[in-house]
């Protein structure tokens, strides 16, 4: 087991990547610090986060405050060299970052100090980037502020590319960069480099309105939104008044002259909505109640979809 004494802390997916892949390689925490169980799904059943399942599987000691300040007394009795931090929604006061003799380290998934904030991952895809990468800072109060200690980049080749598979590309990544990383910084083969002030942006918290279709934008904005936002918020819009969640679309090249949102039938038999620029095919879709199906099986069970405007 490597030396490094250090605490981890983080909730999601991303978080729980690099977990398994720094204990994987032998670095073993001397604690966990995650988000609380929460309800979840339909049925609302009580679940840990993906950070808490990976340290439960390692027997990894646990916390999981409501306030990180109330933990200050716990973090500081262990000497720490680090404190390594991804993918948490806490802000972590400047008195919990200091306690390591080394430095508080954070594991971004952006090329910093572009999309600063919480969804950088989501704005990417928005923004149809061509490439991104990920970044560790030395963390100071400000939030993904601090000065750069490593940063890879990669090119996204897959034009399709979701959020769950890009999530899962940048831990993987974020994972390796952070394993050949710590050796190097705890002997201090590497210097921080303060970050451009001029060059960043920002990311924005996404709420469940976020999702939300809006016809009048054009079909590629809006088959970007979906691959953005899938699973959560998801992407949706209103069909005789009930949610109809759109899981996956293709842009329709053909310029009609049918209103946005504006439902009609393709010459191949498929779903597509008009938008102010080209149409979208609707390729899965969700009606409240009901279970994900293709747009093709939708219509033989709902052919009155067609000529009808979504969203009213």
């Amino acid at each position: 087991m490597n030396k490094c004494k250090f605490v981890f802390i983080g909730t999601g997916n991303f978080a729980a990547i690099i977990l398994t892949e720094l204990v994987k390689n032998h670095y073993q925490p001397l604690l966990v610090v995650t988000s609380p169980d929460k309800k979840v799904g339909r049925q609302q059943l009580i679940s840990p986060s993906p950070v808490k399942e990976v340290a439960q599987k390692h027997r990894l000691e646990i916390l999981q405050p409501l306030k990180i300040n109330k933990i200050y007394s716990k973090i500081k009795k262990l000497s720490l060299d680090l404190i390594i931090v991804t993918d948490y929604k806490q802000i972590i006061p400047s008195d919990i970052l200091k306690i390591p003799s080394k430095s508080s380290l954070n594991i971004h998934p952006s090329l910093l100090p572009l999309y600063r904030g919480p969804s950088p991952i989501q704005e990417v895809i928005l923004k149809d980037e061509k490439k991104t990468g990920v970044t560790i800072i030395e963390m100071d109060e400000k939030i993904d502020h601090g000065p750069i200690v490593a940063q890879e980049k990669i090119k996204i080749q897959n034009p399709k590319i979701t959020y769950p598979e890009l999530n899962e590309t940048l831990a993987i990544l974020g994972a390796k960069l952070l394993l050949k990383t710590i050796p190097l910084y705890l002997t201090g083969k590497i210097k921080s480099r303060p970050q451009d002030e001029k060059r960043a942006t920002y990311t924005k918290l996404i709420t469940k309105n976020d999702g939300r279709i809006i016809w009048s934008e054009t079909a590629k904005f809006i088959e970007r939104k979906i691959r953005a936002y899938y699973p959560w918020p998801g992407t949706y819009t209103f069909w005789q008044g009930k949610l109809l969640k759109i899981l996956e679309g293709e842009i329709y090249p053909n310029n009609f002259r049918l209103e946005p949102g504006r439902v009609f039938k393709t010459e191949m038999g498929e779903i597509a909505v008009a938008t102010s620029e080209k149409s979208l095919i609707i390729k899965k879709l969700q009606l409240e109640g009901k279970n994900p199906t293709s747009g093709l099986s939708f219509l033989q069970g709902y052919p009155q979809i067609i000529g009808s405007i979504l969203d009213h």
